[in-house]
């Protein structure tokens, strides 16, 4: 059964977020909220939590996982950023974006792109998120809360409760965190190319 966490949106409770963390570092999957959507999440090395969130979104080993950063020092450890790309991603970041981005040998083979040898990362922009990461110290795996065959991603901390209840191991609610998922940009390439349009205003990279 899943633990259920209600957090203040501004000023989320230290001791709830501690209680969230211990359960990512023995091998838990949570559910927790971000600036576009609510997402899942698990500890970047845990290849069980891994094969549970490809479990229940039903995904191929083309799916690229993003790895959530709370910062760009943490960011630059796993991805490889020329100079160029650097400037412009800062500039759209903390953000509603997902960027795809040739991956450093800090992260596990099994979070690659099979051919591109990519990694998504992204910098969300919500108070709860950043919390939880800085609580954590590291990235969380993560992937957007969108389940097979349905239109939209679960919005509502109570609904994904009951109907992932003996899926996840906690689900980490601060309210409503909106529909639309990330603006996706793939920069493995010379040129940036806008993968998903989603909250992102994906002007900037046109």
């Amino acid at each position: 059964m899943a633990r259920y966490f209600d957090v203040h949106p501004v000023d989320p409770q230290r001791r709830a977020l501690g209680q969230v963390v211990e359960i990512i570092r023995s091998g838990g999957l949570i559910a927790y909220p971000t600036d576009s959507c609510f997402a899942l999440g698990c500890q970047l090395g845990d290849r069980d939590g891994l094969d549970r969130i490809r479990e229940i979104r039903r995904l191929d080993d083309k799916h690229h996982f993003t790895l959530v950063c709370r910062d760009f020092a943490q960011l630059g450890q796993f991805v490889q950023v020329s100079n160029t790309v650097f400037r412009t991603i800062k500039a759209a970041t903390p953000g509603s974006y997902t960027f795809i981005l040739p991956a450093t040998k800090e992260v596990p083979r099994r979070l690659l792109h099979p051919k591109k040898k990519t990694v998504g990362v992204r910098i969300p922009q919500h108070t709860v998120a950043q919390a939880l990461l800085a609580e954590l110290g590291e990235p969380l795996l993560s992937s957007t809360l969108l389940l097979p065959d349905e239109p939209e991603p679960l919005t509502q901390g109570w609904e994904i409760k009951e109907r992932l209840d003996g899926a996840v191991d906690a689900v980490l609610d601060s309210g409503d965190c909106g529909t639309e998922p990330t603006t996706v940009v793939d920069y493995s390439r010379p040129e940036p190319e806008i993968i998903r349009r989603g909250a992102g205003d994906p002007s900037r990279f046109e």
